[in-house]
């Protein structure tokens, strides 16, 4: 089970544990973006920071219809205590994890601030 808690913004954000290929670890509060269909979006310092490997470039359509290009990295997520290989995109935003991470399992956001946030594998 994954847990956070619902900001003053409303935003349902968890702690993720991220690790890069020569090991390097970093804890970071990514916000739980169900608009958002892949994995991962994380910010340029901390692909940096993580080293993490460049996997090529992906056109995605953003909620306005405009479409970007944005550059893609594999990175290890410690999810639900298991070390899970995803992609991520490389954005200048805040950490948002997607619909693709939580595939197969299930949410549970109290919506108010300091809220919890559940996510759950399935039983």
């Amino acid at each position: 089970m994954i847990e956070g808690a619902v900001n003053s913004r409303y935003e349902a954000v968890i702690t993720l544990a991220l690790r890069g290929p020569s090991g390097q670890t970093r804890e970071v509060a990514a916000v739980v973006d169900t608009g958002f269909t892949d994995f991962l979006i994380l910010p340029p310092s901390l692909v940096a920071e993580l080293r993490l490997p460049l996997q090529g470039n992906v056109e995605a359509t953003m909620a306005n219809g405009s479409v970007e290009t944005f550059e893609t990295y594999d990175v290890t997520v410690l999810w639900d205590g298991q070390p899970r290989s995803v992609d991520t995109y490389e954005a200048d935003v805040t950490p948002l994890a997607g619909m693709l991470l939580l595939d197969r399992h299930s949410l549970y956001v109290e919506v108010e601030p300091g809220g919890r946030v559940v996510i759950q594998p399935p039983s």
